[in-house]
């Protein structure tokens, strides 16, 4: 999957299942709800585990692509908020 600079993402959780992000180029940020936005770099993985909301996706600046491993459903929420995602980097 390729994003954009500055293409994110709708918040989600995987139900029944995982998500393994491996980070092919770019930059590009993963946050889970509650916590701080983790950069993401080329060779970076991320392993997310059923039932964590979540989103990803490019940083303003920069292509962000990535192979995403999923299994089971996906249950997609609302979009990140965009003057919260402005303050990232």
């Amino acid at each position: 999957m390729t994003f954009e600079p500055g293409c994110r993402n709708n918040w989600h959780i995987h139900h029944d299942g995982f998500q393994i992000l491996l980070v092919t180029s770019g930059e590009g940020w993963y946050q889970e709800a509650g916590k701080p936005a983790q950069l993401l770099h080329a060779g970076d993985s991320v392993t997310i585990h059923e039932g964590v909301k979540h989103w990803h996706g490019a940083t303003k600046d920069s292509w962000f692509s990535h192979v995403a491993i999923t299994k089971g459903s996906s249950e997609w929420l609302e979009p990140v908020d965009d003057a919260a995602y402005a303050k990232l980097g």
